[in-house]
């Protein structure tokens, strides 16, 4: 039987204000469109032409709320506003490269797990409820 969890194992980590925006659909998209630095809003619906301008507006503005991005208005008319990685934003670059790296060599495996596993019909998990039984 293996030790027990320990109830405190997650004491240090704010569940509730959970910096791992990167989770989002589009953030981590954003931020490779970014790595060059700053953009135009319409230079970033160039490569993400399947997000719409209302959820990239929101994922921008939530970026910039996690201090990821900063928003800039330049002189003009109208005026252009430009997006640019902050220098925390930067520090996301190391980690979503040896994501892609993992996935790079991993996906194929993981793929065909999913498909061995949807193959066989399995209901998957429900409500928090696993499909395996405990053996233990």
């Amino acid at each position: 039987m293996s030790q027990p969890l320990d109830p405190e194992m997650f004491a240090g980590c704010s569940h509730t204000a959970s910096p791992f925006r990167i989770g989002g659909k589009w953030t981590a998209q954003i931020i490779r469109c970014l790595e060059a630095g700053p953009r135009r809003f319409s230079e970033l619906e160039i490569p993400l032409r399947s997000i719409t301008p209302k959820v990239l507006t929101e994922t921008l503005r939530a970026m910039e709320r996690d201090a990821l991005i900063t928003r800039t208005v330049h002189a003009g008319v109208p005026a252009p506003v430009t997006y640019e990685l902050t220098p925390l934003g930067l520090t996301l670059l190391a980690p979503m490269a040896a994501c892609c790296a993992w996935a790079a060599e991993h996906l194929p495996t993981l793929l065909d797990a999913r498909d061995a596993h949807d193959s066989v019909g399995s209901p998957g998990v429900d409500a928090g409820v696993g499909t395996h039984s405990a053996q233990s």
